[in-house]
């Protein structure tokens, strides 16, 4: 098995330098790989023990594959295989072919990692390829999009390297374990590199203006993978250290509420999926214990929403209330909204199930509202009026049904994994929790005209509340 594990690590990079230079085979590569790694993850969650690799002893260089990752990595291979099959009948050339293995790489790399320094040069790889798929069209909008993208990254992780060299100080290893004899400013330091690359709280602002300018499939990777290599080694770290627990725990009930309060006001439909990104990464950090499994409902949910809000005739809500979609688009976009509503029936549903039962007390009612938001949020698109395909816009390419069904079909066969959730009450609530919701968009959030300043998005702005955070962040960890 070690050996498979570190072919399957490199694979993508092999296969991406093969996808570029026989670019007729990009596509067939691409979507080997993403197979792999579902199959890879598969094998995960049948191992009866957790597999631990000691790459360099002295360091304390580790890999850790186990079911928590398993959930991440599969979440990795199922978006990466419907943006391939998305993108198939497309005019892609090689080289984003090339750079979507070299993320897909660099991000299942990230999620097995157990140390601080490994998951470090895993997180800049990613970036850098991130930052190609970003700029990909190569307009002045989009390179602009993806050097802001790069920047913000690279003055994350700064911090975040400085952080690694004091834990490696004070216990000669990079392992997550010496975080505990860390000093204080390190696990601050290393804190808010990894809140700014999975998108958390205040720190994700730069994701919105990122995740909603760029194409529709790069979108469903960032918001349904890429933010996600910065949550799980949180989500590790909570799990290790009853210190550590507490703080990550407030910050997925903060970044769930703060999320959805932009969302509900948002117009522009790629920007409420964007802080939606934001309030769902909250739901996963807010119980740890649990994550991998929200984590792979809101990877395929998001991808699913992102890659429709590609075909849509409109980005503007209130444009698209005036004018109907397919039937047949409208039918996957609600059975999308649902899941992540939490209707039963959908992953969706046993992931928000799960997620209330692991809560602290004092999470519960923020989380409530948190879960009320959205249902507000996607009672946007579920009431959007749609009709039989005509002269409107509709697209008909198979690859586009193909990745739905990759997507949505996960859904619903992911629904299994907890089926102790449906008892009469766990239904109730969630029902009651989307009627609510879809009462609240009609009688007064659909009239409703906000327009939320957009001014801390600005580049400067992600810059200045970085360096606030880093304060608060180490006032949090001394009190």
């Amino acid at each position: 098995m070690t050996d498979l594990t570190i072919i399957w690590i490199f694979s993508p990079f092999l296969l991406g330098f093969l996808a570029y230079i026989f670019p007729q085979l990009s596509r067939s590569l691409s979507l080997l790989m993403a197979i792999a790694s579902a199959a890879f993850a598969g094998s995960l969650f049948i191992r009866e023990t957790p597999l631990t690799l000691q790459l360099l002893d002295q360091f304390g260089v580790q890999l850790l594959l186990d079911p928590l990752t398993a959930f991440f990595i599969l979440t990795n291979a199922l978006v990466t295989s419907a943006v391939v099959i998305y993108c198939w009948s497309g005019r892609k050339t090689a080289f984003f072919y090339t750079q979507l293995l070299m993320l897909h790489g660099s991000v299942n790399a990230a999620f097995a990692c157990a140390d601080f320094m490994s998951l470090y040069v895993a997180l800049e790889v990613l970036s850098i390829a991130a930052f190609l798929l970003i700029s990909y069209p190569r307009s002045d909008r989009s390179i602009w999009i993806g050097l802001r993208y790069l920047f913000v990254s690279n003055v994350a992780m700064l911090f975040y390297l400085v952080g690694t060299a004091l834990v490696y100080q004070a216990n000669h290893s990079f392992a997550f374990e010496g975080l505990q004899n860390a000093p204080l400013e390190a696990i601050a330091l290393i804190f808010v590199g990894l809140l700014v690359k999975g998108g958390i709280f205040i720190l994700g602002l730069w994701l919105p203006l990122t995740h909603s300018e760029s194409e529709s499939p790069v979108s469903a990777l960032m918001s349904g993978v890429v933010v996600k290599a910065g949550v799980l080694p949180l989500v590790r770290c909570a799990l290790l250290f009853e210190e550590v627990d507490p703080i990550v725990r407030l910050f997925g009930a903060s970044t769930a509420l703060f999320g959805v309060f932009y969302a509900v006001l948002e117009k522009d439909t790629k920007r409420i999926l964007a802080f939606h990104t934001i309030s769902q990464i909250g739901f996963i950090l807010a119980a740890p214990e649990v994550g991998g499994f929200y984590a792979l409902s809101h990877g395929l949910v998001k991808a699913a929403l992102f890659l429709i809000a590609g075909v849509l005739p409109s980005r503007n809500i209130k444009e698209l209330q005036q004018q109907s979609m397919s039937t047949s688009v409208w039918i996957a976009l609600a059975i999308a909204s649902f899941s992540i509503s939490g209707f039963p029936l959908l992953s969706g549903f046993g992931a928000k199930v799960l997620t209330m039962k692991n809560l602290l007390p004092w999470q519960v009612i923020g989380m409530n509202l948190a879960a009320l938001g959205t249902a507000i949020s996607f009672a946007k698109f579920i009431f959007l009026p749609h009709q039989q395909a005509g002269s409107e816009q509709s697209p008909q390419q198979a690859s586009f049904w193909v990745a739905m069904i990759v997507l949505l079909g996960g859904l619903v066969v992911a629904n299994v994994a907890y089926y102790e959730a449906y008892t009469f009450k766990n239904i109730a609530k969630p029902l009651l929790t989307i009627a609510g919701g879809w009462l609240a968009y009609l009688f007064i959030f659909q009239k409703l005209v906000v327009k939320l300043p957009r001014v801390f998005e600005q580049f400067e702005h992600l810059m200045g509340i970085m360096i606030l955070s880093l304060v608060i962040i180490f006032g949090m960890t001394a009190v």
